[in-house]
């Protein structure tokens, strides 16, 4: 029979466990392309696809609204928005597409719904980030040199858009064993009203009162508005807190988990008719 050795210490797990997520993280994105690279680069040509859909919108349209209140880069605008909206989006898919507890590997003693969990998550983070970083340094070397004037907390809001999306995508993920048909609507729903409501187009400090509470709800939508604070100088978001996302992450990544952990009390091998 085939066995499997557990750690006695509390290193020797962490260890295991960084192990399992790591190939698991492989797996995640070679199960989607044939290899790593491949993922990466259709995931580049997706990003500026959408880029350029949005610049020939802007273009024929006219400006976008709000973006006359910011004196910068057009292309650096319409990339801030982007990029966080396709983390975001990629990350509640990507999540809330996790096996759940019937599925067949989940029978395997070193896997557990953690470890699939963390691979989805950080799969989906390691070929956005990849692609950001290949984009940006394309544009930067090729077309023209980009200023952000605080990297690193534009980086941080890029963590809090992947953050946001894959406690969303685990509450889907909870719900998905008891509901899944409304997850599978619910979950494009939400991708969709996102391709309006995330602000990617426009900035807070250009709304009025009426039509800036249909957006304030949305955490990706306080988390745009935050990133082009930091990236560009004469921009400074008032109407949206950073602090409003990480909260509602916070809170709905820890009923998704308990809803989870609920969810493997009651787990039922029938349950794999039904999804």
């Amino acid at each position: 029979m085939y066995y499997f050795k557990r750690n006695r210490t509390l290193l020797g797990g962490a260890f295991t466990t960084s192990e399992l997520v790591f190939h698991s993280v492989v797996r995640s994105i070679r199960s989607q392309r044939s290899n790593a690279v491949l993922a990466v680069i259709m995931n580049i040509v997706q990003i500026l696809a959408l880029v350029t859909v949005f610049y020939l919108i802007m273009t024929l349209v006219g400006k976008i609204t709000g973006l006359s209140k910011i004196r910068g880069n057009p292309i650096l605008f319409l990339l801030s928005g982007v990029f966080l909206f396709l983390t975001h989006v990629k990350s509640v898919s990507g999540v809330a597409g996790v096996a759940t507890g019937n599925n067949p590997m989940m029978l395997h003693s070193p896997m557990n719904m953690m470890v699939s969990l963390l691979a989805a998550a950080f799969g989906t983070f390691y070929t956005q980030l990849v692609s950001i970083l290949v984009i940006l340094f394309m544009y930067h070397v090729a077309i023209e040199p980009l200023e952000i004037q605080d990297p690193g907390g534009a980086f941080y809001m890029l963590v809090l858009a992947w953050f946001t999306g894959s406690a969303v995508g685990v509450l889907f993920m909870a719900l998905k064993p008891w509901l899944p048909t409304f997850v599978s609507i619910s979950s494009v729903v939400y991708r969709r009203i996102n391709m309006i409501f995330s602000g990617k187009m426009f900035v807070a400090n250009s709304l009025g009162g009426f039509t800036l509470t249909m957006f304030i709800w949305n955490p990706l939508f306080h988390v745009i508005d935050q990133c082009r604070g930091f990236v560009f100088r004469n921009y400074f978001p008032r109407q949206t807190s950073w602090e409003y996302a990480l909260w509602v992450g916070i809170i709905l990544l820890l009923i998704g988990l308990l809803g989870i952990f609920f969810t493997r009390q009651h787990v039922s091998k029938s349950w794999g008719a039904r999804s």
